[in-house]
């Protein structure tokens, strides 16, 4: 079968081929002597006896005759009989007989050491490498070809257009890229569009943007972190599912990607710090990131029953709020949270109320930022940064809205600046864009305003911040926002 080999396996391929030459050729020599020593042999016994040699020929009828008797007196096989009998007379001169002695003493050496070759490998080792160094002697020459510094390697992504792309994952796990180009605001209070068609069961539940030359690095609930490039995700339109995930990344059946980061550049002063379900907080460098390996690395240890809710890109020195489903929040400086390994389980970020549980984080990144944050029930509102005030991880934290039964429970918490746009997706697939500046800044013990008219049972499946086009920050750069930068395709 035809196959690719790397250099060992071709050297083994050759030295296993010049130990079969060097075997056959060997028999061969080998079977050669043998015959010729036989011959030799059949000559010293007829020298030795020449005076009755040459009277038994005498008086032989003819050659037949003559071999026959040669045989018969001297127990000759027919091969040294006739060749007895083809000597010459010169050869019985004691010049002659000397010569025939000394062909035969080499001949009885050279069967030996013949014999020897076949049943010692290092000896055929020796030749090999001996054949091999006369070669280089004889016909080795100064290299025609210069060996220069390894040229910059050919990459896909330098036959590909750096571009921001919207990147959307369904509920169920499909995943498509669009142009962001095409999308356009809506009123506070809009019913938004249709932003893709799906499944009676299935929802579009993630968007962010990333540039085509990055990496999305893919968080599951189970802890695990998994790569994709940008590029190789399927191009869709507005109404196609997209492609299963599953068929990208190399993720476990009973795992679900609950978070993702753009990143084009593993970096060691970076770090991703991420949140799980109940409260804890782990801080581990970006470069732990920089070998993609198709079937995942663990970014975070987990008890049983814990999962990983959100993560994000940090410098190492930025300060973070946690949001819980029953309305709470924590701020404090990442400082508080020592890198640490893959298989670390993080340490105590917020201190849950029974029942409670963390819905994410943000990263305060930005000058002039306030808090926003969406209830499942379509409510949101914003406060201002200092509202939250600094603390030490692992408190119970504070009010950051009022929930109930008509609010609803605390869905997303993001930072956002009056220059950005958000957009949020229903579980039945509808979604809208809003200006930040439209919604009203209120205090944190507060249930905000109605940001989008649900219908029926619809709720709120994910909300995320939209940064504006002439904002200076680049949006692939960005951390993940609440489950990804969210978008409305424009109506066309």
């Amino acid at each position: 079968i035809p196959k690719v080999l790397n250099l060992k396996e071709v050297m083994e391929h050759f030295i296993n081929h010049r130990h079969e030459v060097v075997v056959r050729r060997t028999k061969y020599d080998l079977d050669a002597a043998e015959k010729r020593a036989h011959i030799l042999e059949g000559y010293k016994i007829a020298l030795d006896n020449i005076d009755e040699v040459v009277q038994l020929i005498k008086k032989s009828k003819d050659p037949e005759t003559a071999r026959l008797a040669l045989m018969k007196r001297f127990k000759l096989s027919e091969i040294q009989a006739r060749a007895i009998l083809a000597l010459t007379l010169q050869r019985l001169t004691g010049l002659e007989r000397k010569k025939i002695e000394d062909e035969y003493r080499e001949t009885i050496k050279l069967i030996e050491r013949l014999r020897a070759i076949l049943a010692s490998k290092a000896m055929r080792m020796d030749i090999i490498r001996d054949e091999l160094l006369e070669l280089k002697k004889n016909f080795g020459d100064e290299r025609r070809t210069e060996i220069i510094e390894k040229a910059s390697e050919f990459s896909i992504e330098d036959m590909i257009a750096e571009e921001d792309v919207v990147i959307t994952i369904t509920h169920n796990g499909f995943i498509k890229r669009y142009p962001v180009s095409g999308y356009r605001r809506q009123s506070r209070g809009g019913k938004g569009i249709t932003a893709q068609s799906t499944r009676e069961d299935d929802f579009v539940e993630h968007m962010f943007i990333a540039s085509t030359h990055q990496y999305i690095l893919f968080f599951s609930d189970k802890g695990r972190a998994y790569w994709l490039k940008v590029h190789e995700v399927p191009e869709g339109g507005r109404v196609s599912r997209g492609r299963s995930i599953v068929n990208l990344i190399g993720k476990m059946p009973d795992e679900e990607i609950t978070t993702f980061l753009p990143v084009k550049d593993f970096v060691e002063s970076l770090f991703v710090t991420m949140v799980t379900k109940r409260g804890n907080v782990k801080k581990l460098a970006l470069n732990e990131f920089s070998n993609p390996r198709k079937v995942g690395i663990i970014a975070i240890g987990l008890d049983k029953g814990d999962r990983l809710i959100d993560a994000w890109l940090t410098n190492g020195k930025q300060d973070i709020i946690i949001g819980s489903k029953n309305g709470m929040s924590l701020r404090f400086n990442e400082k508080d949270v020592r890198p640490m390994g893959r298989n670390a389980r993080g340490v105590k970020g917020m201190n849950l109320s029974k029942g409670d549980e963390v819905i994410g984080m943000i990263v305060i990144s930005r000058p002039g930022a306030s808090v926003l944050v969406v209830t499942d029930k379509g409510f949101g509102k914003r406060s201002e940064v200092g509202e939250y005030t600094l603390r030490h991880r692992g408190g119970k934290g504070i009010f950051t809205v009022k929930t109930g039964d008509k609010s609803g429970k605390l869905l997303s918490i993001k930072e956002v600046i009056d220059n950005d746009d958000i957009m949020i997706v229903t579980t039945k697939g509808f979604l809208i864009r809003q200006h930040v500046k439209d919604i009203r800044t209120a205090g944190r013990n507060t249930q905000g305003v109605r940001l989008i008219r649900l219908q029926g049972t619809d709720s709120i499946a994910a909300v995320a911040r939209v940064l504006a086009e002439d904002d200076g920050e680049t949006n692939g750069s960005t951390p993940n926002d609440d489950q990804g930068d969210l978008f409305e395709e424009e109506d066309k």
